[in-house]
């Protein structure tokens, strides 16, 4: 907190943020008197979050497997659960000494900046089709020395990807169409909405995932993605149809469901599919 704020009552922070209905009022004062310049940066701060926007957005950043990543008003906000995806993902094999790993509708580029951060070097490459969230990424991926790409799933990535891809983050919109409404206001009003819409089912995008996958991905390499319970049977037969093989991961203790799916280092056709 800087010299100018000190005058300025943590008391009184709280409490207007506790008026405005923050359960976490006085772990978020303390971050805003972090983050503030001065008593006026501080006003506009708390106004923000009382009128609803996302602590994250506020303060421009989020803490994520221990990490501090760059938060752009507007982007999708990670995940606490999403970090029991990213345990997941850091045991699998590396297939090579710098992986290639490709982090899908990629928002901040929080999960594949926190594998590397986990597992050790990989080449990282990162994709999402919003302007707002490809400029956000850019800042966090360069920390890990990857590339961002601003296009829908795979289609920017580079072909010479194709067959190679070890470990493949696919942290797509799952929620209905139907649902996005009873999303908390945090999310519906302020973050992107095709981050939180996945289709009639939540499952539009995942099918588009699962179908490309085994074309990227090397032999014995994985998709992983977060879905919910009510969606594991239909996101595994995606996955099975898709000539994957599944895994469900659950970590109750974050609500957290993880499909891993991983690509046969045999299969009939697998070559020829490589090659075209």
């Amino acid at each position: 907190m800087s010299a100018s704020l000190s005058s300025h009552p943590y008391s009184q922070v709280v409490g207007v943020l506790r008026a405005a209905g923050c359960v976490y009022a006085e772990e978020e004062a303390r971050l805003l008197l972090d983050a503030a310049a001065d008593e006026a940066d501080l006003s506009d701060m708390v106004r923000r979050r009382a009128a609803g926007q996302p602590i994250e957005h506020v303060v421009g950043w989020a803490e994520f497997c221990g990490l501090r990543i760059a938060v752009d008003p507007g982007v999708f906000v990670p995940r606490r659960r999403s970090e029991f995806l990213i345990r997941q993902a850091a045991r699998l094999p590396r297939l090579a000494p710098v992986p290639a790993v490709v982090d899908l509708c990629c928002g901040t580029g929080a999960l594949g900046v926190a594998l590397a951060a986990m597992g050790g070097p990989v080449e990282l490459h990162a994709t999402d089709v919003d302007p707002a969230a490809v400029r956000c990424a850019r800042r966090n991926v360069a920390t890990v020395g990857g590339r961002v790409y601003q296009g829908d799933l795979f289609g920017p990535l580079p072909a010479t990807l194709r067959g190679s891809v070890a470990i493949l983050l696919a942290n797509v919109p799952y929620v209905p169409t139907g649902e996005v409404g009873l999303l908390p206001p945090e999310a519906r009003d302020h973050e992107a909405r095709q981050a939180l819409d996945g289709g009639p089912d939540g499952l539009d995008l995942l099918r588009r995932v699962t179908t490309a996958a085994a074309e990227w991905l090397a032999p014995g390499g994985h998709l992983l993605f977060e879905t919910s319970d009510r969606q594991v049977a239909a996101a595994a037969s995606a996955v099975t149809g898709a000539g994957l093989i599944p895994q469900v991961a659950r970590c109750p203790d974050l609500a957290a469901t993880v499909i891993i799916a991983a690509c046969p280092e045999h299969r009939p056709g697998f070559a020829s599919l490589r090659r075209a």
